[in-house]
Formats: structure tokens, sequence, C-alpha cells
């Protein structure tokens, strides 16, 4: 969706309310298409005092396998954004600032950007998902296996029996 905002350009205290939804689900994410449900995005551009702003929230949820114990995980993110809008920059770039051509904002590549890069690079079922076991493959989550436990390193036994000796 491209926004036209001149109108807050040439008009000091006027606001665009903004409240609309996107569909992310065809976006690969690591070999995954997590984003299911569609993006919300609520906020508003404002003009206050001469600046331009952007200020919105995207709100999607994630889903997908636990890296951990493979489970399907599923979490709500909000993204906020908040930017500067302008028509023209004399100083570089800058991240809080965006350089509109034409006073046009593309404002689903906006968000798509800002949703790819808030993303988790790995995603959990919860903080302390125990995964599962090496030998058997079962679900850690869900209770002890019952295999055996893994012995240590040979090579550390001696450590180990010091270890012994001081209880």
């Amino acid at each position: 969706m491209v926004l036209d905002l001149r109108s807050l350009f040439a008009n000091d205290g006027k606001t665009i309310p903004l409240d609309l939804s996107f569909d992310l689900s065809d976006v690969d994410f690591y070999g995954l298409k997590p984003l299911k449900s569609p993006v919300l995005v609520k906020g508003s551009a404002y003009s206050r005092a001469g600046i331009v702003m952007l200020s919105v929230q995207c709100e999607c949820e994630y889903s997908a396998p636990c890296d951990r114990c493979g489970e399907e995980a599923v979490k709500k993110y909000t993204v906020p954004i908040e930017r500067v809008l302008v028509a023209k920059l004399e100083n570089g770039e800058n991240d809080e600032i965006i350089l509109l051509d034409d006073y046009k904002l593309d404002l689903y590549e906006l968000c798509f950007t800002e949703i790819v890069l808030a993303m988790p690079s790995k995603h959990l079922c919860k903080e302390d998902c125990l995964g599962l076991c090496e030998t058997c493959g079962g679900n850690l989550n869900d209770g002890p296996c019952g295999c055996a436990t893994k012995e240590g390193d040979p090579r550390l036994a001696v450590l180990a029996e010091l270890l012994n000796n001081n209880d």
C-alpha cells in the first residue's frame, strides 16, 4: 500500500489514521512460511510543528516448529515503527528518517522489512525447552524418557574421583 502524504507536509496538525492488514503468508523465512495470519498495522502518520512522523505497530503471529523439540509453537510479536518522514535529505542517511519519493511511502515494504528484521533467528516453544533425548528422540518436556544417563568423558574420570573424595 502506497500512501500519498503530501497533505501532511502542507498542513501542520493533520493526522492520517492507519488501520490495515497485510498478507505475508507466502514469505519464506529460514525455509518456513511462519506468518499464517494477516499482519495488522495500526497507528498514524501526522504532522506536528513542521515535522512529519509515522508511528505504527505491526502485530503478527509467528508459527514454526521449536528448534529444540520440534513441537509447533505460536508466538505473537508486536513490531513498533517510529520514523521521521522527509521530502529532502541533506546530511546522508539515518535509520530513523525515511526519505520519501514524491511524498509517497510504501507502507507494505516498510512493514515487511521491519517484521523480517524483528523475527527471531531461533524459535523456541518456551524459554526452558528441554529438547529431545539424544538416544531415543523422546520429548524431554513431557518428562524423563528412561534412557540411561550418558557417562562422562573417561579422560576426566580422575577429576570426577577428586570431586567424589571431597564429599
